[in-house]
């Protein structure tokens, strides 16, 4: 057996590796007892439990994503751009989503991996790649969930100003909460009450939607029905940093770039893939409810927030200058004070705490489980592979958590200006994820074809195939690359500003630096199509899945009652 044929697994309780044949890799569940396979975990010791149904991966999913993005960003990106380029560019960039996820889909349907989209580019594409794509998306975890909690606490503001308690104590209760849920509820608890406090957001804007549609049809107090008057005047499309048709798409693709950072996090499904019952299905469902949830969500609400705010209103220009991101910066307090209701405002705001409050719930997860990840797929220490009997990565939740003490610097307004510039710096890590999964779904294509496994063998196909995988791609290359182009014009003036032009764009050299380094220092190669790894660990997901599935049909049949109206009904919706 030579060396390229061989796949390589390490003993659980040794540095040692062993070698198993390629063409005899999917082995029965047993015989990987005393062995590590490479991004999949198999030891009770290191392995995750598969305690997330379906509905629990999709509401976290939706629930990662629908938060202040939706309620507070579009007052913004209305302002910049117009109702026509707000629509436009939110279902562009939704069906950009789409692309990305349904690629995720594909390969983690096949082979479902602990490690998640870091074990599908070690095994398809580069380890290099798997390395440098894990430690840039945990790195952005790590400072999103204490951004979120700082972003609860200043919510909280509205309400009780910061000269009467301070913050940081907010910061302190909102911290303890999350890490209670996250370690004492077990995956099984925290599945599920992410899926409620997440039914709760879905609830609120079907509510937003509902309330944007009546204003629109003069349902408000004042009885104005406003139509697409709007749209006509001062029209659909505004005019950014210039006059004339280039100011109008500047302020076009400001909503572009603004848009891709509102459906930030969708692509967290393919972390829970090593917790998920039944993934093979539950995975692709979960994409495509996720997609078809939020681009009606996204989409119709600003549809009807362009309808009822005019771009130039001087209550929306005042909402985007308020330094508090509290329910006064939301398009949708704007558009019920034009139409005369007045107790939407508080309402809104404990909306917003409680969108927040569930999204640092998800990231804290996502956190730990990506640098669990990292060390299954052998880019960490190995310490962090270690759960407890409930299932829970606890070193890993461990670090994580202390990473959300970045939180208290909230406490400082001073240090505030500084943590907004290091979240800017790590959005980018967002859209180098997005590339990243692109890239590996085009190596697991090829490699795919160079092995003749067909489409009839793939639990779920991407629908975009090989083209419209690179076609995403290409626009989310541009789109990085042009994501604070607004220093480029100077934004109005005549100074270059260094501070968001470096904030910006230094994610991208971190990046390279990780995917070049670790390649440098590992002298690690290009997985060549006809290499690459397939079936180890196979026979393992289809075991469990066959177990899982005769073990679903006898709950169905078992189902009366609420059980069989849920299923068959309000599913698609939950």
């Amino acid at each position: 057996m030579s060396d390229s044929d061989a796949i390589q697994v390490r003993r659980p309780d040794s540095n040692s590796n062993i070698q198993i044949d390629a063409e005899k890799a999917s082995v029965h569940e047993d015989d990987f007892k005393n062995v590590q396979i490479r991004g999949l975990e198999t030891s009770p010791e290191t392995s995750l439990h598969r305690g997330l149904k379906a509905r629990h991966i999709t509401m976290i999913a939706i629930g990662g994503a629908l938060g202040t993005g939706l309620i507070v960003g579009t007052g913004k990106a209305l302002a910049q751009a117009g109702p026509g380029s707000l629509f436009i560019s939110y279902t562009f960039i939704g069906g950009l989503v789409f692309m990305v996820m349904a690629a995720l889909g594909e390969m983690s349907a096949w082979l479902p991996l602990s490690a998640g989209f870091t074990g599908y580019a070690t095994r398809y594409c580069h380890p290099s790649l798997g390395f440098a794509l894990g430690w840039s998306y945990w790195f952005k975890y790590i400072i999103v969930t204490p951004n979120q909690l700082t972003a609860a606490a200043l919510v909280i503001q509205f309400w009780v100003p910061r000269e009467k308690v301070n913050p940081g104590v907010f910061v302190a209760i909102f911290l303890v909460a999350i890490v209670c849920i996250n370690y004492f509820g077990g995956i099984r608890f925290f599945g599920e009450f992410e899926f409620w406090l997440s039914s709760f957001k879905v609830i609120v804007i079907i509510g937003i939607i509902l309330f944007a549609l009546i204003m629109a049809c003069g349902g408000g107090p004042t009885g104005d029905a406003p139509g697409f008057r709007y749209w006509r005047d001062p029209g659909a499309f505004a005019e950014l940093y210039t006059d004339g048709s280039v100011g109008r798409f500047l302020g076009f693709w400001s909503v572009m770039v603004n848009a891709t950072f509102a459906y930030l996090g969708t692509e967290l499904v393919g972390v829970t893939a090593g917790e998920a019952q039944n993934p093979r299905r539950t995975i692709p469902k979960a994409i495509k409810l996720t997609f078809f949830r939020i681009l009606f969500f996204y989409c119709l609400s600003v549809f009807l927030v362009g309808m009822l705010v005019p771009y130039n209103s001087k209550a929306l220009a005042f909402a985007n200058g308020q330094s508090n991101p509290g329910a006064s910066a939301s398009p949708f307090v704007v558009a019920a004070t034009l139409a005369g209701v007045k107790v939407l405002p508080h309402i809104i705001n404990a909306c917003i705490c409680l969108f927040v409050f569930s999204a640092a719930n998800s990231d804290l997860y996502i956190a730990s489980r990506t640098l669990y990840g990292l060390a299954s797929d052998w880019s960490a220490p190995s310490i962090f592979r270690r759960t407890d009997r409930r299932g829970v990565p606890y070193p890993a939740l461990m670090l994580c958590t202390a990473f959300c003490c970045l939180a208290f610097m909230t406490v400082a307004d001073d240090s505030k200006r500084v943590f907004g510039y290091f979240v800017n710096l790590t959005t980018i890590f967002g859209l180098m994820t997005w590339i990243s999964i692109l890239v590996t779904h085009i190596f697991f294509l090829r490699a795919r074809k160079a092995q003749n496994i067909p489409d009839s063998a793939m639990p779920y196909v991407a629908p975009q195939g090989m083209v419209g995988t690179v076609i995403a791609l290409s626009f989310c290359i541009l789109i990085a690359l042009t994501k604070n182009f607004g220093v480029f014009v100077h934004q109005g003036g005549d100074t270059f500003v260094y501070k968001d032009f470096i904030t910006g764009y230094l994610g991208i050299p971190l990046y390279l630096i990780l995917l070049f380094g670790h390649m440098f220092i590992t002298k690690s190669r290009r997985v060549k199509p006809t290499e690459a790894d397939f079936f180890t660990g196979k026979e393992i997901i289809d075991n469990e899945e066959r177990e899982f599935v005769e073990k679903v049909k006898e709950q169905q049949a078992a189902k009366t009652g609420w059980s069989r109206v849920y299923s068959r009904v309000l599913s698609w919706l939950f």
